[in-house]
This record gives C-alpha cells, structure tokens and sequence, in this order.
C-alpha cells in the first residue's frame, strides 16, 4: 500500500526529466515546482470548485433524502414498503455504465423540450450522482433507523413533538454514526467518479476526476504534475476520513444488529 503512495510523492518534487529518465527510488533532486505549475499547465482551480459544488450538493441532498425516506420505511407500515425496500435495494445489481447513454438520452430531450439544460451542467451531474449514492444511502439509514427504539419516538410524542419533532430531536441524533457514513460514502462516490463525468461535463463544468487528463498533452505527458495534482485531489477525502472516522466506523457496524 504504502510503495504507491512513496513513489506519487517522490515523483511529485522531481523534475520532469528525472521522472521520465532512469528509475531511482531516491531521487537524486527536490523541487516544489510541479506543484506550483498544476494550477496553470490545466485551470485546476476550476475543477477543484466544480468538483466541491458537485460532491457536496449530491452529499446534502443524499443525505436529506435517504433521512426522511428511511425514516418512513422503518417507522411506518404502508402499501408497498417491501416491494419499495427491495426495488431500492435492487439498484445496485446493474452496472453504472447500463445508466449512461438512458441518461444522456433524458437530459438532452428534457433540454430540447424545456430548455432545462441538464446535459453539461453541474445540476444533471448532480441528479446522475443522486442515482447512485441515493438507494444505498436509504438502505443503510433504514437499519440504524430501525434499531433505534420506537419508545423513544412515543416519548416525543407524548411530550408534544410531532412526527417531524421526534425525527429531528430524536432520531437523527440517535442515528449521527450513521448519517455520518452515508455522508462520506456520498461524498467519495461523487468525488472521484469519472465515467459519467467524462460524458455529462464539458469545458466549463469539467471536475478534477476527468481534469486530470488534460496533464497528457499530444506532444508530452507531465507526470509530476499528474503525480501532484492527485495528492492535491487527495487532500480533502483523505482529511475528511481522518475527521469523521471515529464516527464512519461505528456508522458501518451500528446498524448491522437490531
């Protein structure tokens, strides 16, 4: 694990020339230069914003989501809620890329009919991502919801809280580890995906998953750069699974006995 980490930073500070020249694992030379020429050789900075705006809506709306619809799947019985549960479930048997050409078919008719451009812009990339971290986000949540007590709802209620009160002030608390975890797993599936990113994006909206690519040019490829720029994209998934991993662990077995 670690030898593919050690040689992304050690060829990340050398120059060019001693990348692609003769392999040493010491590198004969130190330079920070790489890092500084990723923000210009490629407008890094951009896809570094896009690629924020766009995990994180797809992380909050995930999460908000899965929130209420687990919610009702664990606390109420309703017309369906099997065949629900299972269809949700049900999802995550077929391949990403059976999702993509429907996808782009719907995006570019729904721009054609509405003008809504959805093809291209961080909203469609968004709702794409919403496909599939939403139906393993509800699934996860509808165990810790469930093995939360339904006695503690009633005390809500009796107390005066509503349906929503008791969610709110009661359950989702109870439930943080988890939120937690779906949290994250939203997170890093949009951060670093790139089939439907390299399709539904263009110039404008292009995030640092499919950027990166831009450091092969026709006529050379910049791998120190390219060795950089990935612990640069690195950086915020790596920091954030340090923060929440207290929680993202009890999140993954909190759930698992009811």
């Amino acid at each position: 694990m670690l030898i593919p980490v050690y040689l992304m930073v050690s060829s990340s500070l050398k120059p060019l020339a001693d990348v692609t020249g003769t392999f040493r694992w010491l590198p004969s030379g130190l330079t920070i230069r790489p890092y500084i020429d990723i923000w210009s050789t490629v407008p890094l900075a951009r896809y570094f914003l896009n690629s924020v705006i766009v995990a994180g809506a797809a992380t909050v709306l995930s999460v908000v989501i899965a929130v209420f619809a687990a919610y009702a799947v664990s606390r109420y019985d309703f017309r369906g809620r099997r065949v629900f549960t299972v269809t949700v479930l049900s999802t995550q048997m077929f391949p990403g890329i059976l999702f993509l050409l429907p996808l782009f078919l719907i995006y570019v008719n729904i721009g054609n009919a509405t003008g809504i451009a959805l093809f291209g812009s961080r909203g469609g990339l968004i709702l794409t991502y919403l496909t599939f971290s939403l139906p393993f986000s509800v699934w996860m949540l509808i165990g810790h919801f469930a093995s939360v007590p339904r006695d503690l709802d009633e005390a809500a209620l009796v107390d005066g809280c509503g349906p929503l009160g008791a969610l709110l002030r009661i359950v989702v608390p109870a439930a943080i580890p988890g939120i937690v975890a779906v949290a994250v797993y939203a997170f890093m599936t949009a951060w670093g995906e790139v089939l439907f990113a390299s399709v539904m994006t263009n110039d404008t909206t292009r995030t640092l998953a499919v950027g990166l690519q831009g450091y092969s040019t026709l006529y050379d490829v910049y791998w120190n750069q390219i060795m950089a720029a990935s612990l640069v994209v690195s950086v915020p998934v790596v920091a954030g699974f340090l923060l929440l991993q207290r929680y993202l662990v009890a999140g993954l077995t909190a759930g698992a006995v009811k």
